[in-house]
């Protein structure tokens, strides 16, 4: 569920998507060879369940999020230290105001440990697509965490 969660817009979708994702890994137990740990295995066909429910919302509720994403790349980088101060689930929160393409990118590279190449063929895009959208999210999640950190005095 955790998996589904990271890239479904909502709670309900994630759900659905976790349910297709038991429903592939059940019907498709034959395609396991053992090669490598199940629960990878299981892992990656819950990623490309979520990214095609990713995809089916977006062309359902289509977003304005490409302004944000033009307005990130000019962001300032913020101060390292203000990770270290993080809780878990105000780290989780603001992962989820990232933009949906860049929250993606960010976590099948940095969660799911997916190369770049690896990821453009996923989602459709190219190398260089994903490692900007990767820098744009590393830079916009430190704007943000910088200004959790040091809200503006009224």
């Amino acid at each position: 569920m955790g998996v589904c969660l990271r890239y479904c817009p909502n709670r309900a979708e994630a759900e659905d998507a976790l349910q297709n994702t038991f429903v592939k890994i059940f019907t498709r137990l034959d395609q396991y060879r053992g090669q490598g740990p199940f629960e990878a295995w299981a892992r990656r066909i819950a990623v490309t369940t979520s990214l095609h429910a990713l995809e089916q919302h977006r062309l359902r509720h289509p977003s304005p999020g490409a302004d944000l994403e033009a307005e990130a790349a000019d962001l300032p980088a913020a101060e390292p230290s203000a990770v270290e101060q993080l809780q878990a689930a105000d780290l989780l929160a603001l992962l989820a105001t990232l933009p949906p393409g860049y929250r993606t990118v960010l976590n099948l590279y940095a969660v799911e440990g997916y190369s770049h190449q690896e990821i453009g063929e996923l989602l459709g895009i190219a190398e260089g697509t994903s490692k900007s959208q990767l820098a744009r999210a590393r830079r916009l999640l430190e704007t943000r965490l910088a200004a959790h950190h040091h809200p503006q005095l009224p």
